[in-house]
């Protein structure tokens, strides 16, 4: 461990702990995530998703921010995305308990779901997370990819947020083998569906921003695979 690791875990540490040792600022995080849900989200997820992306690279290349890294357009990108998944995440835990109420034998799940930890909300939860990880959640994760070829190909430069995005050129130079069978086959079922299932029992302000946590997880493991 370098010196820049000590003072990056250090820098973490002092943004973290008001928020454990200090009620008022954990209660003003939580009045600003409830009044400005989207934007909020997009400061999440920019921050700690693009933060887990510098893990990354730091982990493959032994630097946290390398000249092509694109430290601005990962975290607007981000941002932006961490919007539509706030957006994704409303959708999905309204619409999935009132579904189950109407087709299956679990009434009550939309009250639960609302409430303390208890086993209905567990099980709503868990369908929650399977319905999303199912349907949005592969398609979320190849416009990601492909905004990150997009960054990539202009070396990080911040012009890249002004190009037109060659979808169609992107699509078929996507690596679809890793993306099949590992992002959506194993990274989906066996990290994702769990992650997001514990994401939908906690409190409602807390939600997103769990979810961009495990976004930083999930890019460690992404990065010591690419490694090996």
């Amino acid at each position: 461990m370098k010196k820049i690791d000590l003072l990056v875990i250090a820098i973490v540490i002092v943004v973290l702990l008001p928020f454990f040792i200090s009620r008022p600022v954990y209660d003003g995080f939580c009045m600003l995530t409830k009044n400005y849900p989207l934007w909020m989200a997009f400061l999440k997820f920019g921050i700690l998703a693009t933060f887990g992306e510098m893990i990354g690279s730091r982990i493959r290349t032994g630097k946290y921010c390398t000249k092509t890294f694109g430290l601005f357009p990962k975290f607007l990108v981000w941002g932006l995305l961490g919007m539509w998944i706030a957006l994704a995440m409303s959708v999905f835990k309204v619409g999935i308990p009132a579904f189950m109420e109407k087709a299956t034998c679990f009434q009550g799940v939309s009250e639960a779901m609302k409430g303390d930890f208890t086993g209905l909300k567990l099980v709503g939860a868990f369908f929650v997370s399977l319905m999303m990880n199912c349907s949005f959640a592969p398609v979320f994760m190849t416009v990601h990819k492909i905004s990150d070829m997009h960054i990539a190909s202009y070396e990080g430069k911040a012009i890249s947020l002004l190009k037109p995005v060659p979808v169609r050129k992107l699509i078929k130079e996507l690596d679809w083998d890793t993306q099949w069978n590992f992002v959506f086959k194993k990274t989906l079922p066996l990290f994702w569906v769990p992650a997001h299932t514990l994401t939908f029992c906690l409190p409602g302000e807390l939600q997103v921003l769990f979810a961009a946590f495990c976004s930083i997880i999930l890019g460690l493991f992404l990065s010591i695979k690419s490694k090996r």
